[in-house]
């Protein structure tokens, strides 16, 4: 049995959920941090397995999130089991917490961690916490909700946290210690980082790329409907169907696809912030990494 280097666990999520997964040849696990293109790899990986728009079920029925803890072990087990296509399973668990097998491929989509952390934000309000803590076995909160500080306030603030990345990979040390991990992987035959603004500017491309990397025939006919289905705004108008929500989580599910946008972090920020960022991150992660992430 592969086991992992390190288990990753939260209230909501136990990476201990990957070990014994009976996985098969061709699998693809995307992995990558709380809003950093999640469901956009699942509709990406959706088109290329599936090759069509017209996708038989949600994205989270297609694509579980295996270490949630809000739905049973078994019964996520069981739904990939049941699936006869090739398979693609999410996780926000960083790949050092997943079983490595040569048979599968991984792919971990980075973000500038500012723009990740302004979507945090924007998700944190649109989450029922009551709901969560229920689905999860958690106390449920209690008392008047705690005023939240502005994005503008609460920004600076993520940015100076001090806190173990282990357990808190929402953070910035935690963001960085994901990419990290990754970077240090990206030369691994079945290893692909994919960049968040790539997608923005050349959507086709990439889809082009990882199709051909993973061994996906699509014919030539077919690409244009399936890059457009993959464009965030197509993707909104449809977020009824792509993110269901059947458990009650969201406040709002159009909310979950809020913009999507690039720069927009960096610009809540005065100059000594700024400053104060990138003091953290160098010391987080290595130039090369910071250089491709920031480009």
């Amino acid at each position: 049995m592969l086991t992992p280097a390190h288990r990753y666990r939260s209230d909501d999520e136990d990476s201990a959920r990957w070990v014994g997964f009976p996985f098969r040849d061709g699998d693809i696990v995307i992995s990558t941090r709380s809003k950093s293109g999640t469901t956009w790899m699942q509709m990406i990986c959706a088109l290329l397995v599936l090759g069509t728009p017209e996708l038989p079920a949600p994205l989270n029925v297609l694509s579980p999130w295996l270490d949630w803890l809000a739905e049973p072990q078994d019964a996520v087990y069981a739904r990939l089991a049941a699936q006869p296509h090739r398979r693609f399973i999410k996780t926000h668990t960083p790949l050092d917490g997943v079983p490595f097998d040569p048979r599968v491929h991984y792919v971990v989509v980075a973000r500038h961690p500012l723009d990740m952390a302004v979507s945090l934000y924007h998700q944190a309000g649109n989450l029922d916490r009551v709901r969560l803590a229920e689905l999860t076995g958690q106390p449920a909160p209690t008392g008047p909700p705690r005023k939240r500080l502005p994005v503008e306030q609460w920004l600076p603030s993520w940015v100076d946290r001090e806190v173990d990345p282990r357990t808190d990979l929402d953070s910035l040390p935690g963001v960085m210690l994901h990419l990290r991990d990754a970077w240090a992987r990206r030369h691994e035959p079945n290893v692909e980082l994919v960049h968040y603004d790539d997608l923005r500017a050349d959507l086709g491309g990439e889809m082009r790329r990882l199709a051909d990397r993973w061994g996906i025939p699509v014919a030539v006919e077919r690409w244009p409907e399936l890059v457009e289905a993959a464009t965030f705004g197509r993707m909104r108008e449809r977020a009824d169907r792509l993110a269901p929500d059947t458990l009650g989580v969201l406040r709002d599910r159009r909310a979950f696809f809020r913009q999507g946008g690039s720069g927009q972090g960096r610009e809540l920020l005065d100059a000594s912030a700024r400053a104060r960022y990138q003091e953290r991150v160098s010391a987080l992660a290595p130039p090369d990494l910071l250089t491709w992430l920031h480009r």
